[in-house]
């Protein structure tokens, strides 16, 4: 979701509302985007018809994704322990999929850069349905490795070609607003169905068991096919290309890690990723285990997230795009903070669904954050800088969830969150005070792509 414009703000032409070529919006399933345009606020809709095609289908496509994601993220830790898996092994099989993810990066930037990103969108959404096929199949957690794994690796591939259309669909005065209208409609309205999906099946299947759980990977696999013919009709095949797009990979990323600003930011962004793996991985199972959640309370925590997400997105993308992004990030960073301090003390099942309510500003900093990594590089070097940018951040990741294992089994689960709230203030607070602010970088032209033609089918 990058690209700098060379428009100011309030004058100067506006970017075209879809790429050369393109005929009529089409219509279904890619209402949800054109809906967001109804959300209440001045310039709503005008908003959204200045937006390219491409990133409309994205908005669509991550939302499905998300809904799939919603209905089995509240019971899939909670699965995999119950096919026989410790906290330790949890970890191993979260470490497996995230470093598998993060190796294929930097390989999957740089041929997005040359070939574009619709292939390869494509490949990701199919790993995503083997992920959830797999995983409705397992009959032990040493199965759930390779759905592990597959989803990972199709999470990282079909998101790092997201990012590469949004980012240079969108310009700068509209980028934080844009990502967090998909954050709206994916994390927001489709989130709050999800887990009620999710805890409907499960409850009305006899409670939280492997085979209660089963029918969501299912239903899972469903949504992600419809994605995939989404993407597979409606995507444009451009992609956006320099004569450095051409060059040799390793080549290419020492280009893509010089300038200001970008080896610390690795940093920043890897610290950013952790509650991926160390902290969602358990908190579900420290909910239920420790806390004695039901299917119902596992189902609210996660509603209240996407709750939280549907009032605050939008306005925060906006102060985003008015105020710059770190001053945003410093309002979400301590009330995430919060909400692994609030799970850790929780009374009642009460206190469970206000952490889960305070876990939206993980999500709602992620676009924010993503609006400025994506801001520091040219359009051209976008595919490799997001894959670069992915490997530290997948492979920082699966380190730490696999510490975060061991410190459960060998400490105590409490300490698994105490452990990353201080990583998060030592580390990552002070490194982001020392960033500037990218909104008021120069501005690099809006890329016009090397290719353009309407996809068949």
């Amino acid at each position: 979701m990058t690209s700098v414009s060379d428009n100011p703000p309030d004058a100067g032409p506006r970017p075209p509302a879809s790429p050369p070529g393109d005929g009529p919006r089409p219509r279904g399933p890619l209402l949800i985007a054109t809906a967001a345009a109804r959300l209440p606020g001045p310039g709503a809709a005008a908003f959204m018809r200045r937006q390219q095609r491409d990133w409309n289908v994205t908005v669509v496509r991550t939302s499905l994704d998300r809904l799939a994601y919603q209905i089995v993220f509240p019971y899939l830790s909670i699965y995999i322990i119950a096919l026989g898996a410790s906290a330790t092994q949890l970890g191993l099989v979260n470490s497996l999929g995230l470093m598998a993810a993060g190796l294929v990066s930097p390989f999957i930037g740089w041929l997005i850069d040359r070939h574009g990103p619709r292939s390869f969108y494509l490949a990701g959404i199919g790993l995503l349905a083997v992920s959830y096929l797999a995983y409705a199949v397992a009959q032990s957690w040493v199965m759930a490795i390779a759905a592990m794994i597959a989803y990972w690796l199709g999470y990282s591939i079909s998101g790092h070609s997201c990012a590469t259309i949004c980012g240079n669909c969108l310009v700068n005065r509209d980028r934080a607003t844009a990502m967090m209208v998909c954050e709206t409609v994916g994390a927001g309205i489709l989130g709050i169905v999800g887990p009620l999906i999710g805890a409907f099946v499960v409850a009305s299947s006899g409670g939280v068991d492997p085979d209660a759980i089963r029918p969501l990977f299912v239903i899972g696999l469903g949504i992600t096919a419809v994605t995939f013919v989404i993407v597979l009709t409606q995507l444009s095949p451009q992609r956006w290309s320099s004569g450095l797009a051409g060059g040799a990979l390793f080549g290419d990323l020492r280009v893509v890690l010089r300038g200001r600003h970008r080896g610390r930011w690795l940093v920043i962004a890897g610290i950013g990723q952790l509650p991926m793996g160390m902290v969602f991985a358990f908190s579900q199972v420290y909910a239920h285990e420790v806390k004695g959640a039901d299917a119902f309370v596992l189902g609210a925590m996660a509603a209240a997230t996407a709750a939280v997400s549907i009032v605050l997105a939008i306005p925060l993308g906006r102060l985003a795009d008015r105020i710059g992004r770190k001053k945003v990030l410093f309002l979400t960073i301590p009330l995430f903070v919060l909400s692994n301090l609030v799970l850790i003390w929780a009374p009642t099942p009460a206190f469970l669904v206000i952490a889960g309510g305070l876990q939206a500003f993980f999500y709602l900093g992620g676009p924010v954050q993503a609006a400025m990594e994506r801001e520091l590089v040219p359009a051209d070097q976008m595919g490799r800088w997001i894959g670069v940018a992915r490997i530290v951040r997948l492979l920082m990741s699966a380190a730490m969830v696999l510490v975060a294992g061991l410190i459960w089994d060998g400490i105590g689960p409490a300490f698994v969150f105490l452990a990353y709230v201080a990583i998060e203030l030592l580390v990552r607070v002070p490194l982001l005070a020392t960033m500037s602010d990218t909104l008021g970088l120069p501005p690099t032209p809006v890329p016009v792509p090397a290719t353009v033609e309407r996809p068949r089918g």
